[in-house]
């Protein structure tokens, strides 16, 4: 039997990278139903179409998960369609650059709309669908080993996560008792076209970035996301049984081990 025969599983930012990878993976395991969640209306409406089939049924709806009532808008959605919810996957991220000096109000507001209120507030609209359907759940935040302390450029996206992580912790030992268990994967450098886009936009990255980035990593790659989907799709499943509450790193890093870290010239904010 498929590890997800049956279920209905809501995906964030489940358009592109990791997301994209998530919903794949999520059908390949049997879902009943899937909730694809993004900006990109064409290629949402595309994965839809092409990832339904009599055994499942996608749905694509639109959001903007910097819009503090999309969340309730997404439960409305799959309460019509589907009456109920067995997992959700918080993917949906907003990243960028600033540091401790450059760091604005606006920029940060908007990192924990998308990165912290948003994951909350549809984790408790799904989980009262859950409760409400005397059923069970399971849920996987998408964080980042940046979420332990991070790097100097990316202040407010580290906040973020490790607020979420908190949040992580927070929500899974209250929700242990009601059947809903709550785990977090925190990915490290990984290969997509998100941060292909990045790296050329504010590292002056050119045509060959990324097989330079590779040769320099442990395995010699940096991390693919079907993956990193491979072990979200254990968590959303039985599986997995009672675990929850993990902040589960997949990286090639050891947090904790080698040489204290140290600021470089070249690390430090000016």
């Amino acid at each position: 039997m498929a590890l997800l025969d049956g279920k209905v599983i809501v995906v964030s930012g489940g358009t592109q990278g990791l997301g994209e990878a998530t919903v794949r993976a999520v059908v390949r395991e049997g879902a009943a139903g899937v909730v694809i969640v993004g900006r990109d209306a064409v290629k949402g409406e595309q994965l839809a179409a092409e990832l339904s089939s009599p055994a499942t049924r996608a749905v694509y709806v639109p959001a903007d998960m910097a819009d503090a009532a999309a969340p309730a808008r997404i439960v409305e959605v799959v309460a019509r369609e589907f009456g109920v919810a067995h997992g959700l996957v918080n993917v949906a991220a907003s990243t960028g650059r600033d540091n401790v000096w450059t760091a604005e109000p606006d920029g940060w507001d908007t990192m924990m709309a998308v990165n912290v209120r948003a994951p909350f507030f549809l984790l408790q609209g799904l989980a009262e669908l859950i409760r409400a359907a005397g059923t069970t759940g399971s849920v996987v935040n998408i964080g980042s080993v940046s979420g332990h302390g991070g790097q100097p450029f990316i202040l407010s996206y580290c906040v973020s996560k490790g607020a979420l992580a908190t949040m992580t912790k927070n929500v899974s030992y209250a929700l242990m008792r009601h059947g809903i268990r709550v785990n977090q994967v925190n990915p490290g450098w990984m290969d997509t076209a998100a941060e292909d886009a990045v790296q050329r936009r504010f590292h002056g990255a050119t045509d060959g970035w990324l097989e330079a980035a590779e040769a320099g990593q442990p395995t010699g790659r940096l991390i693919k996301p079907p993956e990193v989907a491979e072990l979200i799709v254990f968590l959303l499943s039985d599986r997995s049984g009672m675990m929850t509450g993990n902040i589960i790193d997949y990286d090639q890093s050891v947090q904790g081990a080698g040489d204290a870290p140290k600021p470089t010239l070249q690390e430090t904010p000016q």
